[in-house]
């Protein structure tokens, strides 16, 4: 392919995809390309698993066990808002967030930085339902990997999950007899 040619097709492709942006967003900006970015590194992360597992030889089971999709999906979520919402994990989002304020307990709300390249890490990393995909293809990885450390690691997420749905139940009931 000529020079001419590749700059041609490069430049019909630029401009296909400013087109789509600008028609895809009425007015408000939303960074596209970020997502196309994320979409390709998750695919990069999920390959790499794949990779992973295929190298060790570790056979697929024919359908996961029905116990080992609810650990999974409590330890998921747990895993999820401990890394997208807990204080105490806010210095891993803080250079692609900004604080706003409390929210819930133990929980903090912010705001995705708009400078360039930052906003689609911080939608990401403040929002629990992109988090738990992450998790998911991680702790998925880890049960064909290493199940024991990985199921173990699960039991004590969704332990901790069950703790936090008491401390939520307590602390309703105690506004509700006090209140």
């Amino acid at each position: 392919m000529s020079t001419a040619v590749g700059h041609g097709l490069a430049g019909r492709l630029n401009g296909f995809l400013r087109g789509t942006k600008q028609n895809y967003s009425a007015g408000h900006e939303r960074p596209l390309g970020g997502y196309l970015t994320a979409m390709a590194g998750f695919g990069a992360y999920t390959a790499a698993w794949a990779t992973l597992v295929r190298l060790r030889g570790r056979p697929l089971p024919e359908r996961p066990a029905p116990e080992d999709v609810v650990l999974t999906a409590v330890a998921a979520f747990r895993l999820s808002r401990l890394l997208s919402k807990a204080a105490v994990t806010s210095p891993l989002r803080a250079p692609f967030t900004r604080y706003i304020g409390p929210q819930g307990p133990a929980e903090l709300h912010e705001e995705a930085r708009t400078d360039e390249g930052k906003d689609t890490v911080g939608e990401l990393v403040t929002c629990p339902f992109c988090t738990s995909v992450w998790m998911v293809s991680t702790l998925t990885a880890g049960q064909l990997l290493w199940p024991r450390a990985t199921r173990t690691a699960m039991g004590a997420l969704a332990a901790l999950a069950g703790a936090d749905a008491l401390q939520l139940t307590y602390a309703a009931l105690v506004d509700k007899t006090t209140g």
